[in-house]
């Protein structure tokens, strides 16, 4: 009953002071051992690693020595670390959170790096390996060098994965007992494993347990965002010059409506007239120019809605993508979908050339593969309900080790932006002339270099960290905390360095933090604040806010300026009013849950098309790793004998309504061997009798082409083209698989609901690549030619670069290691078209049974 009466009354407690209470014995634990552990020389506190692992494998559990082991690391991190770094009880409440698969919020300065390396040498005990993953590259060298020395101390090797790095340098950091590296590395190395030819290509092992460091900002904020590989298309860029000369012809509200709170653009009855004039095409719309329409939307999404020196710049003949949450400059990435191509044109620079999607996946899919995930950040509890719902990752709230003081002002607002940026400077001159640091966060490197010109007017010295000037950032940053600094950060996200106050700066009442306008987001408001206050220093912040600022413009309440208008106030009068606080509140959980919604939306699509990856990259996995898969190619024959007979000797059909001469035809497309099999031998004949008369030829077949080539170069054959086909029907399954995914949300207007047709249409899809993949390597066996005294197929390396759609329209690009084949085959000449029997169903991407050699779906099912 008692219990009972426990459960109750924790059930109206506040769940995180519960879960706080559970783990606070664990940290009682842990302290006790620790004179216990200070006994211990060198060599006895590494010998801990090696009778860890023997209690593992004697049955323990790493719950089991989970005390002994942080005790173990919080005395190693004291020897090891030049800082002679020792864990605080708030470090070792965050490791255990992290250990149980959680995410630990835990403010900034509070030491979330060094709370990463309990669970982190823990998880490592089993031998399984544990990825830390940063937002960074810096971060990822930095953080292995730093806490490299504990886990290295105590006998654990430690690896990092830096970007261009080798793939024998990756195979070996993957080795490590802990790996450091940036969520795009370790993403970016699963795809290009499963695009590898030989199991030596291999870099990556299972993915056993990661820490990932700003948790939200990888699992949220870029959760739009998929991971791609590609190569290059044959796109001729000329069209998209044209456009981007074309488009500025156009005038708003007239040729083309914009909605801003959607983002989007399209052109109106009489833009497109007018385009048609400029062209010279009767209709746009007609099957043969359906291309323009493309480049056309691009053109203006490009002109209208992307803009220079917020959305990306223009570095060296180069347009770079800033990202919106952090303001850093995105190396590598693209806008997808001819976007990217479309800003180059329009900003006049040379245009890379589109490309074809060869694999893809997105974070959030990537990260659930994981046996065990966890992540740690300053701000995650706006964002619970998306972390459990997607990822089954709770959020516990670590206390502060010690009392936050940092005054958090009321936020000022004023009627016009030219009126808050003025008040702005005002308060940075005030606080300057006594010395007191200020960090002001501003949205884009726009308003950051808006904001810096007003201050050299006013004399006033100071820093600017935006995309442009990143390579700095750690110095900026560094920096921003002695006296009289002034720093102006385009978005503080993820900056991953602490700001360490100077002398004599907390007399003058800390670092002050000034924000020019509120974000979207309130994770990314509360990361700007959270730079101030570091381990209990003293603080300031406030937020300047205009009704001409995006989110108050278009998410926030209409009749502000009238009550504002009534009350007779100047541009320049700052307001302080319950009404408007709350109308930003509103505005911001507005667009916060539409943004849920958008996530869980492109989650929903990608999960249909995740179950397919998964099987893929499984069978693929199994081939690679066989030492011959001869089985596997015969009972690829038979499975495709049994479908050409179901599509030839259909179930239900007279015998004497078989169609034997085009399933003769058929056969012979695929075994290049003519009259071998005449229609007239299987007359009189049952279905079986057909089947096992077609199996045994087969057979003998095989038989005579292993003999050919000698049985050890068919197995090498085997396997590498059963990889390449493969790979390239998976490319070309992406595409047809994006090509309806932007179809698809059409079928709403005929009462369907698009996911559910999604879903059937892509199984469909599905299914014939799977017939498709089986026919085209058994026929590429039987038509290849090999170059004497050599097995290997003329290889062509593709350049990987970026290209898929998504609600940002982004993509990440990445060079491959991966080098793709072309077959050559000895049966490139036309075959005689042949009549086809109706009442067959034949796969899309089935070889035409006319005879043509094209695939069915661009020839006789057109």
């Amino acid at each position: 009953m008692a219990g009972f009466f426990r459960n109750l009354i924790n059930l109206f407690r506040d769940q995180n002071e519960v879960e706080l209470e559970k783990i606070q014995p664990i940290v009682n634990r842990i302290n006790e051992l620790e004179p216990q552990m200070k006994q211990l020389t060198d060599a006895e506190l590494r010998a801990k690693t090696d009778e860890f692992r023997a209690r593992l494998k004697d049955g323990e559990t790493l719950d089991d020595l989970l005390p002994e082991a942080f005790a173990v690391v919080r005395e190693a991190a004291q020897r090891a670390t030049p800082e002679k770094f020792r864990h605080y009880d708030v470090q070792l409440i965050g490791g255990i959170v992290l250990h149980q698969g959680k995410i630990a919020e835990m403010k900034t300065g509070e030491g979330k790096t060094l709370a990463a390396t309990l669970p982190a040498y823990l998880n490592a005990l089993p031998g399984k390996g544990v990825h830390i993953v940063t937002v960074n590259d810096y971060l990822a060298k930095r953080d292995a060098e730093w806490m490299g020395k504990i886990y290295e101390f105590l006998g654990l090797t430690v690896g990092v994965i830096l970007n261009g790095m080798p793939p024998e340098e990756r195979k070996k950091a993957y080795a490590a007992d802990i790996t450091y590296g940036t969520n795009n590395e370790f993403g970016f190395d699963y795809l290009r494993d499963n695009m590898a030819m030989s199991p030596d290509h291999l870099v990556q092992r299972e993915l056993n347990y990661a820490i990932i460091d700003e948790v939200d900002s990888i699992l949220i904020d870029e959760a739009r965002t998929p991971l791609i590989i590609s190569g290059p298309s044959e796109d001729s860029p000329e069209l998209y010059y044209r456009f981007a000369k074309i488009v500025p012809r156009l005038k708003r509200d007239v040729d083309y409506t914009v909605d801003e709170k959607a983002n989007s653009v399209a052109p109106t009855e009489e833009g497109i007239h007018k385009v048609e004039k400029i062209l010279g095409v009767d209709n746009l719309y007609a099957n043969e120019h359906m291309d323009l329409v493309h480049y056309l939307n691009q053109a203006l999404r490009a002109y209208v809605l992307m803009k220079r020196d917020r959305d990306y710049v223009v570095s060296d003949g180069e347009v770079l993508i800033v990202d919106q949450f952090t303001g850093r400059i995105m190396p590598g990435r693209r806008y997808s979908d001819g976007l990217h191509q479309a800003i180059e044109a329009k900003e006049g620079v040379k245009i890379q050339r589109e490309s074809q999607t060869l694999a893809s996946i997105t974070y959030q899919n990537y990260f659930r593969m994981y046996n065990k995930l966890a992540g740690m950040t300053g701000t995650a509890a706006t964002e619970e309900e998306e972390f459990i719902k997607i990822y089954n990752l709770p959020v516990v709230v670590v206390p502060t080790n010690k009392p936050m003081i940092r005054k958090d002002l009321p936020d000022v607002i004023y009627k016009t932006e030219r009126a808050k940026f003025k008040a702005v400077v005002e308060e940075i001159v005030k606080r300057h002339k006594k010395g007191q640091p200020v960090l002001v966060g501003t949205i884009s490197i726009e308003k950051s270099e808006q904001l810096s010109d007003m201050l050299r007017k006013r004399g006033i010295p100071h820093q600017v960290l935006n995309a442009k000037y990143h390579a700095r950032e750690a110095e900026i940053i560094k920096n921003a905390g002695q006296k009289g600094a002034v720093t102006i950060a385009t978005n503080m996200a993820g900056r991953g360095t602490d700001i360490v106050l100077g002398e004599g700066v907390k007399e003058l009442g800390g670092l002050h933090i000034i924000g020019t306008e509120r974000h979207e987001s309130r994770r990314i408001d509360n990361q700007l604040r959270g730079r101030a206050g570091r381990q209990g220093d003293p603080g300031s912040s406030q937020f300047f806010i205009s009704l001409e600022d995006d989110l108050m413009r278009l998410f926030g309440s209409d009749n502000i300026y009238a009550i504002m208008d009534k009350l007779g106030m100047e541009e320049d009068m700052p307001i302080e009013h319950p009404l408007i606080t709350k109308s930003i509140e509103r505005a911001q959980k507005k667009v916060e849950g539409r943004n849920f919604e958008i996530r869980k939306y492109v989650l929903e699509y990608d999960n249909v098309l995740n179950k397919q990856r998964e099987i893929i990259y499984s069978q693929r996995r199994e081939i690679l790793m066989a030492d011959e898969i001869k089985d596997k190619v015969l009972g690829m024959m038979e499975k495709m004998l049994d479908d050409m007979l179901d599509i030839y000797l259909p179930e239900g059909v007279h015998p004497e309504d078989w169609d034997l001469k085009g399933l003769v035809t058929y056969w012979e497309q695929i075994f290049a061997e003519e009259n071998m099999i005449k229609p007239e031998d299987l007359k009189d004949k049952t279905k079986e009798e057909i089947r096992e008369y077609f199996w045994d030829i087969m057979n003998q077949l095989y038989d005579k082409r292993e003999q050919t080539l000698t049985p050890e170069i068919m197995r090498r054959l085997e396997k590498q083209i059963a990889l390449m086909i493969i790979d390239r029907k998976w490319m070309d399954h992406l595409d047809m698989m994006e090509d309806l995914r932007q179809g698809i949300g059409l079928r709403a207007y005929g009462q369907r609901d698009p996911l559910t047709e999604y879903k059937f249409e892509s199984y469909e899809l599905f299914k014939e690549m799977t017939e498709s993949i089986r026919s085209d390597i058994i026929r590429t066996l039987f038509h290849i030619k090999v170059v004497t005294g050599d097995t290997q197929v003329k290889e062509r390396r593709i350049s990987h670069v970026s290209g898929n759609e998504n609600t940002t329209n982004m993509a990440l690009r990445q060079p491959g290691r991966v080098p793709q084949r072309e077959m050559y085959t000895n049966k490139d000449e036309e075959v005689k078209r042949q009549p086809i029997v109706k009442g067959r169903k034949i796969g899309r991407n089935e070889p035409c049974p006319c005879g043509s050699g094209k695939k069915y779906k661009k020839c006789c099912g057109r």
